[in-house]
């Protein structure tokens, strides 16, 4: 699903511990071993040494890809997951997607189409205030009012294919590992 594998920075180590060598390592490159520095060729190494963002923010902003699947983002740490969300927001447009152990999660566009089956979770957290509207949800959003410190939809249910329809692409999707396929479909298909 992912031809071409791009470290952010000390995921190089990850990478080649399990017998993988990174295509390209972009980050300031400061947690990355000596082994995997002489398991990867020096060409490979792209080095952003600022400090006003994140590795993982490094990678999104230089990555041009149909589609990118963001592994070992959401977790353990709430403080670099929290960072994340925080990028995608900001960064919506690169259509990123956040592999979990149970979840994907990804900034929906202003306009989203999911091919989900009936009964899949489908939750929804705002990263700023937003509204929308939606059909295949179990719980409607239309007229509803989504804030960071308001409401937000956790656990709302497919009742079959979902769209929705958001005034601003500034709410994060969350769904179930199984719809991942569903979600690329969704997002290569539509428009920022």
């Amino acid at each position: 699903m992912a031809p071409c594998l791009v470290a952010a920075d000390g995921g190089a180590n990850v990478a080649v511990a399990a017998g993988r060598v990174p295509d390209a390592v972009i980050g300031d490159l400061d947690s990355v071993s000596d082994a995997a520095r002489a398991a990867i060729p020096a060409d490979r190494f792209h080095r952003v040494a600022e400090q006003e963002s994140t590795d993982f923010e490094k990678c999104l902003q230089r990555i041009e890809a149909p589609y990118i699947l963001g592994l070992g983002f959401a977790g353990p740490r709430a403080d670099h997951t929290l960072a994340v969300w925080n990028a995608l927001a900001r960064h919506g447009a690169r259509r990123c997607l956040i592999l979990g152990r149970e979840d994907v999660a990804f900034l929906a566009p202003r306009r989203l189409s999911l091919a989900l089956k009936p009964g899949t979770r489908v939750s929804l957290f705002p990263m700023a205030a937003v509204a929308g509207t939606s059909r295949g949800l179990r719980w409607p959003i239309a007229g509803l009012a989504f804030a960071p410190d308001g409401r937000v939809g956790t656990s709302n249910e497919a009742t079959g294919p979902v769209e929705m329809e958001f005034e601003t692409a500034r709410m994060l999707v969350i769904l179930p590992k199984a719809a991942l396929r569903a979600a690329i479909a969704g997002l290569q298909a539509s428009a920022w």
